[in-house]
């Protein structure tokens, strides 16, 4: 049985240490937080993401915690209304769709409270070094023992440590987009009822909607800037309340939210590029590998999918004796395709039908039953 390390407790590292369990395979899941990650802001399964959802068994449990939208309002500078809809919204698209959108920390309840036996999550902990020989990958790690593994997976995000490690330095294949977001959570003080509020002065503003059957706001805060986020928490939030003070509408409320916030998160909107995902026995997943950034709408189909893809890969490879070097050479070749239509919806944006157009073909562009 392969032992697989697999950095990254989130949505793709989660995903693939489902899948691999059932091949066969004997994850490890190393993530830096002390336990599941439970914040976030709302994030979208569509197209062929859902087949995999379908495949993993948790569609029903899913849809029971997708959000419900009425539609939305788009503001001016003062808070005036400019457009209203309630066919569609930003941030999930149309409301008839069958595409899901759900709270990222709902989605990694149900991963976790749905996690095979097999699986060994190892939780406050991070890689610091990888050495690969004939033998495998020797892994150190900030606290735990130094182990062997066979296979190494980077699933650890946008600042993956993995790719830094194996790849090498990250401004190498990090891409900005001109483009800052801050999220973070709030009381619904604007007493929105299933209903988003999209706001927009200059080049800064918000997106507002309500969570937790009506009782929480999530707010997504935009900003265009070419200086890289405060990489310290606190310095961020100090850049992003000069920033949000800069709008006059709410402004008051807002900043009071920002300040009391217990999740704020702040980064670069950004894609990552590289000509290969994978080192050796080491490859890359997700965000790590290919991230195509928040403005895409597809980061999180783009991880179940590639976690999906990665471990039929690596099964197949394993029962025909191909070896990991196919079954990465293989998962490359039939995510590339899918990955760059995807990542193209953040940084073409057509808008109106031919941004609609774009978004379906490219959430559906990968056969998941490819020989």
């Amino acid at each position: 049985m392969q032992n697989v390390l697999v950095s990254g407790g989130g949505i793709a590292g989660t995903a693939l240490a489902h899948w691999l369990v059932r091949l066969g395979f004997a994850p490890t899941v190393v993530e830096l937080a002390p336990g599941p990650r439970s914040g976030g802001q709302a994030v979208d399964i569509r197209g062929v993401a859902l087949d995999v959802i379908e495949r993993t068994g948790l569609t029903e449990q899913v849809r029971a915690v997708r959000t419900r939208m009425r539609g939305m309002s788009v503001l001016g500078p003062d808070g005036t209304e400019l457009h209203r809809s309630e066919e569609a919204t930003y941030s999930s698209g149309r409301l008839d769709s069958e595409d899901v959108e759900l709270l990222r920390g709902d989605l990694m309840e149900i991963l976790h409270g749905n996690a095979p036996a097999g699986i060994e999550f190892v939780h406050g902990d991070s890689i610091t070094a990888l050495h690969e020989d004939e033998h495998g990958v020797h892994a150190t790690f900030a606290h735990g023992q130094p182990r062997t593994f066979d296979l190494v997976v980077g699933a650890d995000g946008l600042h993956s440590r993995v790719r830094r490690l194996a790849f090498g330095p990250e401004a190498d294949c990090l891409s900005p987009l001109g483009t800052h977001v801050a999220i973070f959570s709030a009381d619904n003080f604007l007493g929105l009822e299933e209903w988003q509020v999209w706001q927009r002065d200059g080049d800064a503003g918000y997106g507002i909607y309500p969570v937790r059957d009506n009782t929480e706001l999530r707010i997504v805060f935009g900003w265009a800037s070419d200086t890289p986020v405060e990489r310290d928490p606190e310095a961020a939030r100090k850049t992003v309340a000069e920033r949000m003070a800069e709008l006059p509408w709410e402004r008051t409320r807002l900043l009071d939210a920002l300040n009391r916030s217990t999740d704020f998160y702040a980064d670069v909107m950004a894609q990552i590029h590289l000509d290969s995902w994978s080192a050796g026995r080491t490859v890359l997943l997700g965000d790590a590998g290919y991230c195509a950034s928040p403005l895409s709408g597809q980061g999180t189909s783009l991880a179940l999918v590639g976690a999906y893809v990665l471990a039929q890969e690596l099964g197949r490879a394993r029962d025909t004796g191909a070896g990991h070097r196919a079954a990465y050479e293989r998962y490359e070749r039939r995510m590339r395709p899918f990955v760059t239509l995807n990542q193209a919806l953040a940084t073409e944006n057509p808008g109106g039908p031919a941004a609609e157009e774009s978004v379906e073909r490219a959430k559906n562009a990968i056969d998941l039953d490819a020989a």
